[in-house]
């Protein structure tokens, strides 16, 4: 069996380390197109222009809100006509995806700096890619990973702690998904199986949440940079990236697929709603009480939904949640990677199981 693990070229991380963007992207163009998203410009402005100094021919666009086609179509344009020969992406999820994708399309190097530790984005050779009013369409799979990650741990406290819980939430479901995988032999984002590498930085990213999160969130909340939240930071970014990529996805991330097809939950972050995701897929894959009460326990020490209410779904029926349910388990979907038997009805039924417990816990 040929197994595959994929990983980005070069992962920065640390306190100020915005400080040696210039010198990064250096290494690769001259020329760079620099998209940021609007918080970055309105908040960040002053810290971008001075990571860039040395880089005095760097164009910045601002990212319009979504990763879809027209948008990328529109900054693709926007680096042709400057003749930029590396492109940057400082920002949110879809703004690195955004970003990804352009670079992809241009067939130029990438460099990416999250501003925000919300979910795995940075590090993957993956886009994901919505519709204009947001809904998940497909995956974009790139052919290689980033050149280049730059993750400054000040910017990221910076940023309102829902956005690190958000990261948990969705690096909560790596290993989960990873040991479906390795279970089932399923194909990773390569379309090969997974290394025993990439399991143990799945299982490692999910210990370190575990370990860690609680006194990461503390961190976060009082604006410190500590090892805690460096720990964190780098599970939900860098472990969780690996783990998803190179050891594969499963029921997490297709039930969120599938949560997205209902507009009630476009205001929610793409980590709240894949933690719903990972607590059906307690009860779709029958683990044990006692990882369904770590997990749960888990969410409900950092904040994250355990009811479908928790993501704006507490009038949804029956009919309703097997619209999510039924595009959970659309074909090509990773679901599929499951060991056990899956299809809309067993979905429905995993995510009411799942919101009754969560009803049951808050009391």
């Amino acid at each position: 069996m040929i197994t595959t693990s994929i990983f980005p070229g070069r992962y920065v991380q640390g306190a100020n380390a915005l400080s040696v963007l210039g010198e990064e992207v250096k290494r690769l163009g001259s020329k760079p197109l620099v998209l940021v998203d609007p918080f970055v410009q309105a908040n960040l402005n002053d810290e971008v222009s001075a990571g860039l100094k040395g880089v005095p021919d760097a164009v910045i666009d601002v990212f319009g809100g979504e990763c879809s086609d027209p948008e990328i179509a529109r900054i693709k344009a926007v680096a042709e006509s400057a003749g930029a020969n590396v492109i940057v992406g400082v920002g949110g999820g879809k703004t690195l995806d955004t970003a990804k994708a352009v670079a992809h399309e241009a067939v130029l190097p990438i460099v990416i700096v999250p501003t925000i530790a919300s979910t795995d984005a940075p590090c993957s050779a993956l886009s994901v890619i919505y519709t204009e009013a947001g809904a998940f369409a497909r995956y974009l799979v790139l052919p290689q990973n980033p050149n280049v990650v730059i993750v400054d741990s000040t910017l990221i406290v910076k940023a309102p702690p829902r956005f690190l819980i958000a990261g948990m939430g969705d690096a909560l479901a790596t290993w989960l998904e990873a040991e479906s995988c390795r279970i089932r032999m399923a194909a990773n984002m390569t379309g090969r199986p997974g290394t025993m590498t990439a399991n143990a930085l799945a299982r490692l990213c999910f210990d370190t949440l575990l370990e860690y999160g609680p006194l990461a969130l503390t961190a976060c909340e009082a604006k410190a940079v500590t090892p805690a939240l460096e720990h964190v930071i780098e599970a939900n970014t860098l472990l969780s990236g690996l783990g998803f990529e190179s050891g594969g996805l499963a029921a997490c991330h297709a039930i969120h697929n599938g949560l997205t097809a209902l507009e009630e939950t476009h205001s929610y972050w793409h980590g709240e709603k894949v933690a719903i995701g990972v607590l059906a897929s307690l009860f779709l894959t029958d683990k044990s009480k006692d990882m369904i009460d770590q997990v749960y326990g888990f969410c409900e020490a950092i904040g994250l939904p355990t009811t479908l209410a928790d993501i704006g779904l507490e009038s949804a029926d029956d009919e309703k949640l097997m619209i999510a349910a039924t595009a959970a388990c659309a074909s090509g979907e990773t679901i599929h990677n499951e060991p056990t038997e899956v299809s809309p009805e067993i979905v429905l039924w995993a995510l009411k199981a799942a919101n009754a417990e969560g009803l049951r816990r808050k009391g």
